[in-house]
């Protein structure tokens, strides 16, 4: 009886050490989760905001070289801004990189937006803008920049669409769909968690006395003496 008693009480603090430890992994998880939902902005939208930057960083340098090359910066900006010609010009791809920039930070850093209608208008945009200024214009004859500047854009917004609708929105929708699980995993924990098991669990019924008398009488039978 007292095994049995001593296994219960056992059992019965292995189950108390079992759902404390779900409660604990649980509440950290949910901290954690309410942690990352209580940032401005996520890390992989944060990463996003950063290649939007360095894509109108970049294609700005590569205007700037551009200016450089044909005869000084003041003389080339004069030309390609006051005296801009759509045929000739690469102001205007810069102009394209400044749109893309301003319209995706403003949608997705200030205003949080989890759509994707923002960088398709820039993609698109960009892209035909593109397509029809190589087709159009003359920048193929003016060098390396006539090629760099247009493909270098181009891609770079694609990038940009790829990344967002890839990476971005997916994992936070993610995220999203497992911090929203945490408090139900929690909850159906403290449901089955065990309660306090009273001493009617362990209870062991007593011999009865009938039963120790016969197996008095059955002892002193195997005990008398075979005559």
């Amino acid at each position: 009886m007292e095994r049995a008693l001593s296994g219960s009480v056992d059992s019965r603090a292995s189950l108390h050490t079992v759902s404390s430890i779900n409660a604990a992994q649980l509440s950290a998880r949910l901290e954690s989760y309410e942690s990352g939902e209580k940032k401005s902005i996520s890390d992989v939208r944060r990463t996003f905001c950063l290649f939007v930057t360095f894509d109108l960083l970049f294609i700005t340098l590569l205007w700037i070289i551009e200016l450089n090359v044909d005869g000084g910066i003041e003389k080339q900006l004069s030309k390609e801004v006051l005296y801009y010609d759509y045929h000739s010009s690469f102001f205007d791809i810069f102009v394209l990189a400044v749109f893309r920039f301003t319209l995706l930070i403003l949608a997705y850093a200030v205003c949080k937006l989890r759509h994707w209608w923002a960088i398709a208008i820039t993609t698109a945009v960009t892209s035909a803008f593109l397509i029809v200024k190589v087709i159009i214009s003359k920048l193929l004859t003016q060098g390396a920049f006539g090629y760099l500047l247009p493909i270098m854009s181009f891609v770079l917004a694609w990038i940009e669409t790829w990344f967002l609708d890839f990476k971005v929105l997916p994992q936070e929708t993610e995220d999203e769909n497992r911090f929203q699980s945490v408090p139900d995993a929690s909850e159906r924990a403290v449901l089955i968690q065990p309660g306090p098991l009273s001493d009617g669990q362990f209870y062991s019924p007593p011999e009865s006395v009938a039963d120790s008398d016969e197996e008095m009488e059955e002892k002193q039978d195997h005990e008398k003496p075979v005559l």
